[in-house]
Order: structure tokens, then C-alpha cells, then sequence
């Protein structure tokens, strides 16, 4: 049965007709470039239409399958679940958290499939290692590195992390079970100096398992190699490899004598893998998620927390992209569509976005980027190296020190502190030790509240006036004291949640996960 359309038949999109027109499924192919999309659509048996529209007024297409640049994720995935057809989303699923929420959102509204297209969770080498994992044969994962590196296809609409890393971060959260508690990451440009073609992100978890994404697509050969490390054996998935050399169990473990730690070494030993396309077997589960209305292996939710890692790996290259010392201060540069008061001072080397208003007294150190729209009060410090974002509002006497990353719509009450050391003496040069600090999206922070460098704050947190906040505060959480503990929940609107988690404001209902995060359920 025909009942399956494909927006996009491009780099990707022509992959995706191949086996859903083999499967025999593919009814229709959405793409204006009708070179490139016709031939594609006449081989694979299906109609060419060039206006999404056509598609979703179709009765007869019961789900449509999205392989068009990452941009477009959002708005097309959009209408396609309110027209009450099933979705599958190439990854990324959107480019921004709270866009791949209300996708999510937007399914359970409808009752709609929504899966997201991380194809090696369809791979039988890494399909076989998880199953190796969950029956403990590897004991309790201690480390896992990813290393996804080639000379190949170099894109300048997207940078290497988000073209790449997003199979290895769903790979290792499938892995681990959880969401990391701290993500890292450095980049460096050398095609393009805004474009990274080189990245490595560091993840760490609460239980102690610690992982590392090596990406890049200047590497002098082809590498996909996933190694699993644990206490009782290690294992390796090695994607270049022939299929039956592509997962290698090695039962290696440590022995400790007089306190020692030895080596003790196994044979490898190659695990049998099933011969199966990983994209023929991921359409596959769609299509039986579409007849069964189960949930997929990588569903909305899991491409969302996908996205949250790569937002979090972006904001720490963000913050380390300016990393030269602060220029000397020369002649004022101009900041067009920005309103600097004249008593207050704007270092070289400043970005500053359109509508966004300096009061007196505040100072903006070097190599600093402030987006649009934004607010610095009265005596606000900000600087070196910080990074804040789009609709920031600082009230008076706050310091943003170097290192801090302040993400989209983040609200800072009077006097409140970011550190940037952990253990400050005024004769110990210590500036080798800073550690960043990155507050989620729409997050507030109350008054003379102190942030201790090195938490990340979570989207929508809310941080209550005079806390000291000492570790990571989850997304959505709200949190008091010295030191700051958790008291509840908030809505996006700012709203403290009663046990029912419906948002008083907007009726917005919200639910806690498996991982113990806040999502957004529905609306009421």
C-alpha cells in the first residue's frame, strides 16, 4: 500500500526513496528542484509534486517522511502533525530545545507517530552492543569515545558537530541510559571562521561514565568507531569494517593485586552480526510504528534530548571562540540599531545586537557578544570572552564574568554573581582554572543569587533571590537556599507547578520523564 510521502529527494532524500519505493510504499515525492526530484520519483514508482500542500491534503498518504535542510525541521514536521499524518524527521529534529518540544507537544496532541532519523539505532553492530550492555557483559560502563572522521562531503549550511555528532550522541544517551550531567566541548575553523570543521565533546554522567565525540571532515582517512569500556570487558563497533569484523567483544578487565591495578586480557572475540541494511531497517520500524502506533526507538522525545547535548556542546564553542586577550580600548566602534549610554564603556572587539540598550555606569569587556534586544542595567559588568544571547535582561549591578554563556531570553535579577574560579585567593593567579558556567534558555535568576562557576542552569530553571547554587539545576526546576536546593517545578511562563504540573497561567501540562526532567505534555 502506497501510503507513505518524501519531502526532499536531495544528498539524503534519494536514499530514502530507494527504500521506501523497494518496500513499496512510496506514493509521492515533494521537491521543487523537478531535475534533480523527477528522475528519483519516476524510478521509485511515486508522483512528483512541488508544493507541500499537495502532500497534505492527499487522504490517501498516512505518513510523510522530512529529508530537507535542518532549518526547515521545525515548520514542516509542524504541519505535518497537524494535519494528522505521521512524521519522520531526518536528523536534527529541530535546531532549537524548545522547537523539538513542541513537536513532541504537537504528536500527543494528535495522537501522531514522531520519530526522528538517528539511523546507526537501526545498525545491527550497535543494535547487538546494546543488547550486550543491557545483559551486562561489559559489567558497568567507565568509558565510552566515538570517533566520526573523514575527508569528505564539507557543508558550509551546517558546522561539523551538527552534521556528524548527532549519530553519536544518540548512540551513547541509548547507551547510557541517562542524560549527561555536564557537556564540554572545543571546536576550531579552518574552511570557514565562523564553520568548525573539527570538534570534540566531552560528556560526563552521574554515575560516573564519562564520554568523548571526536568529529571532523579534514582527516586524511574514513573512521566510525564507537568503543565501549566497563569493568568487565570492552567492546568495539567499528562501522568501516567488513560485517564480520565490525563488532569485536574483548573481554579485557583489571585486576587489582596489593593495591595495584593489572591488566588481565581476554581474546577478541568477533560477534555474529545479522546482514541487514540500517536504513532499510529503519524504515522498516516507521512503517511498523505506523501500523502499530508504538512508539519508535527514537522517538521526538529522544531526538529532543539529542538536541539538547548539541545545544550545550554549540554554547561551550561559543564561549571559547573568543579567546585572545581584551584588546586595548581605542576610538568607541559603532553598534548600529544599539542605544550606549555616553557614560558607559564598550571595550574593541564587542558585538553588540540591534535593540539592545546599555545603561550608565555599565562596563562591556572585550570579546564579548551581546545579541538583540537585550537589557544591561545600571553598573552591569560583562566580560571578557561571555557570551549572551537574544532578549537577556541584566538589572543593575550585576557581574557576568569570563567564561559565562547566557543563552536566549535569561532574566538576571540585581546584584546577582557568576564566579569563574572555584577557590579564589587575591595573590594566586588562577585565570588557568576558569571554568564555564551556561544558563539555559528563558531561565531566571534571582536577586543577589550567586551562581558558582562550572553548574549549568537548565531551560526555564528558576533561581530563588539569595541562593547559592552549587550544582547543576535541572531544566524547568525551581531552586532556594545556601546551598540552592530544588523546591519544585516551574512552567515556560514562570509559574510554580502544583502536583497536577498544569501551568496556572496557560494550562500548559507537563509531566517528569524517566530521567526525571519536566516536559512539556500538552496543552489544556
Amino acid at each position: 500500500m502506497k501510503n507513505v510521502a518524501l519531502v526532499g529527494a536531495g544528498y539524503w532524500g534519494k536514499n530514502l526513496a530507494r527504500v521506501l519505493g523497494e518496500l513499496g510504499r512510496l506514493r509521492v515525492i515533494c521537491d521543487t528542484n523537478e531535475a534533480v526530484a523527477g528522475p528519483i520519483a519516476e524510478k521509485n514508482g511515486a508522483v512528483l509534486v512541488d508544493e507541500l500542500n499537495a502532500v497534505l491534503e492527499d487522504p490517501e498518504v498516512k505518513a510523510v517522511v522530512v529529508a530537507t535542510p535542518a532549518i526547515t525541521h521545525f515548520e514542516i514536521a509542524s504541519n505535518i502533525l497537524a494535519a494528522g499524518k505521521d512524521a519522520y524527521v531526518e536528523k536534527p529534529l529541530a535546531l532549537d530545545d524548545r522547537d523539538a518540544r513542541r513537536l513532541c507537544a504537537l504528536a500527543k496532541q494528535h495522537d501522531r507517530i514522531l520519530m526522528v532519523g538517528h539511523l546507526l539505532q537501526y545498525h545491527p553492530g550497535y543494535l547487538k552492543l546494546r543488547e550486550l550492555v543491557d545483559e551486562g557483559r561489559l559489567g558497568r560502563l567507565q568509558y565510552i569515545y566515538s570517533h566520526r572522521l573523514n575527508f569528505g562531503k564539507i557543508r558550509t549550511e551546517e558546522n561539523i558537530l551538527w552534521s556528524f555528532a548527532p549519530h553519536d550522541i544518540s548512540m551513547i544517551l541509548g547507551l547510557s541510559g541517562s542524560m549527561p550531567s555536564h557537556v564540554d566541548a572545543s571546536g576550531h575553523c579552518y574552511l570557514h571562521g565562523q564553520n568548525p570543521d573539527i570538534t570534540t565533546t566531552h560528556l560526563e554522567f552521574e554515575n560516573g561514565l564519562k564520554a568523548h565525540i571526536f568529529v571532523s571532515w579534514l582527516h586524511p582517512y574514513k573512521e566510525q568507531k564507537l568503543v565501549v569500556v566497563g569493568d568487565g570487558g570492552m567492546a568495539v563497533f567499528d562501522d568501516t569494517r567488513p560485517l564480520e569484523e565490525k563488532l569485536v567483544l574483548y573481554p579485557h578487565s583489571v585486576m587489582w593485586k596489593d593495591g595495584q591495578p593489572e591488566p588481565n586480557r581476554g581474546d577478541a572475540t568477533p560477534v555474529p552480526l545479522e546482514n541487514i541494511e540500517p536504513l532499510k531497517n529503519e524504515m522498516e520500524h516507521f512503517l511498523d510504528c505506523i501500523e502499530s502506533r508504538e512508539a519508535p526507538r527514537t522517538d521526538g522525545e529522544e531526538g529532543a534530548r539529542v538536541l539538547s547535548v548539541l545545544n550545550s556542546a554549540q554554547l561551550a564553542i561559543d564561549a571559547r571562540s573568543a579567546t585572545s586577550d581584551v584588546p586595548a580600548k581605542s576610538a568607541p566602534q559603532a553598534h548600529p540599531g544599539a542605544t550606549i549610554h555616553e557614560l558607559a564603556e564598550v571595550d574593541d572587539g564587542v558585538t553588540i545586537g540591534a535593540g539592545t540598550r546599555i545603561w550608565h555606569f555599565a562596563h562591556v569587556l572585550g570579546n564579548t557578544q551581546i545579541g538583540t534586544d537585550c537589557v544591561l542595567g545600571q553598573g552591569v559588568m560583562a566580560g571578557p570572552n561571555v557570551v549572551i544571547g537574544n532578549n537577556v535582561k541584566i538589572q543593575n549591578n550585576v557581574a557576568i564574568y569570563k567564561g559565562v554563556t547566557l543563552e536566549d531570553g535569561v532574566f538576571c535579577g540585581p546584584s546577582c554573581v557568576f564566579t569563574n574560579v572555584l577557590t579564589p585567593r587575591a595573590e594566586v593567579e588562577r585565570k588557568d582554572e576558569f571554568l564555564p558556567t551556561r544558563v539555559g534558555r528563558s531561565a531566571t535568576i534571582g536577586a543577589n543569587s550567586t551562581i558558582v562557576c562550572g553548574n549549568e542552569i537548565g531551560h526555564h530553571a528558576m533561581i530563588g533571590a539569595g541562593a547559592v547554587v552549587t550544582k547543576p539545576v535541572p531544566p524547568h526546576a525551581l531552586v532556594v537556599g545556601n546551598p540552592a536546593k530544588q523546591m519544585g517545578w516551574v512552567s515556560e511562563s514562570g509559574e510554580r507547578l502544583g502536583d497536577d504540573l498544569v501551568c496556572p497561567r496557560t494550562g500548559e501540562r507537563y509531566e517528569v520523564d524517566s530521567a526525571g526532567q519536566l516536559q512539556l505534555k500538552s496543552k489544556s
